[in-house]
């Protein structure tokens, strides 16, 4: 079954190709939750031109190996995608709990990403894992979040949902819309997951990568669309173009290799952290 996945996957024909589409150059990424290993990069970077970056526990993680590893994956010429994993709803007792959890992340976040090598002015994404509309106290955590990240000379991007999410009397709530709605006039930088097949293809390297617009996130820099292990009730069209265990993993490589999810971005350094 592997030969059969990675015969169906397409990837592109030189190391860190950009593609165009609507006359825009658009990049490939990826991002794992463990640190595929300082020896596989130069087969990653075969198809890949940004990397995702943890500073801290990615979802589910214990420990975070990504730690130490910024001057590994600049060396191989990556751009990046910084990441900071943010708090569940259950975890926000209270909006001026929030409002501490958010500031207090905002000063972790910063502090790693100076600690890891990333100056001032990278986007530093945070990780919302849970889509809809967002609650006062959810609001006030990422608001808390954003600004003090801005204030600590950073830029703040959110990681969040751009499929629609049913809330119940026919209406339904894209997170990123409900963000930017709430968001003030703070200039944040968007990267959205849309695995649903369409608009995604499913986990697929072809040449030209899709637009992030294309995602159903007009406003959107970065667009995953493909995640490991796929989820089931939004890929039925497109489960052929993942490996037999559900997951992506790059072209050439399968179960025994790290598996990743799959990025398309307006930028070949969407944090810019280089």
């Amino acid at each position: 079954m592997l030969f059969l996945a990675i015969t169906i996957l397409v990837p592109l024909r030189t190391s860190g190709q950009t593609a165009k589409s609507r006359g825009a150059a658009i990049y490939l990424g990826f991002d794992a939750n463990d640190y595929p290993g300082d020896a596989v990069l130069p087969q990653f970077r075969k198809t890949f031109t940004f990397a995702g970056y943890w500073l801290n526990n990615a979802p589910g993680a214990k420990t975070n190996s990504w730690t130490g590893h910024r001057a590994a994956i600049a060396q191989q010429g990556f751009g990046f995608l910084v990441l900071f994993n943010g708090r569940l709803e259950r975890e926000l007792k209270s909006e001026s709990n929030a409002r501490a959890l958010g500031a207090n992340d905002a000063r972790t976040a910063t502090a790693v990403a100076r600690r890891e090598g990333f100056a001032a002015g990278t986007v530093i994404f945070l990780d919302q894992e849970e889509g809809g509309s967002m609650n006062a106290p959810q609001m006030a955590y990422l608001l808390a979040w954003f600004d003090g990240v801005s204030a600590a000379g950073y830029r703040a991007g959110i990681y969040c949902s751009g499929m629609p999410a049913n809330e119940g009397h026919g209406e339904f709530t894209i997170t990123a819309n409900f963000i930017r709605d709430h968001a003030g006039k703070r200039d944040l930088v968007y990267f959205v997951y849309n695995d649903a097949c369409p608009p995604s293809r499913g986990c697929v390297y072809a040449s030209p990568a899709p637009q992030p617009s294309l995602s159903g996130v007009s406003f959107a820099s970065v667009w995953q669309f493909a995640q490991s292990p796929r989820r089931r009730e939004f890929t039925r069209s497109c489960a052929a173009t993942y490996n037999a265990d559900g997951k992506c993993y790059p072209p050439g490589m399968g179960p025994g290799s790290p598996y990743i999810d799959v990025e398309s971005a307006t930028s070949p350094d969407p944090s810019r952290g280089k």
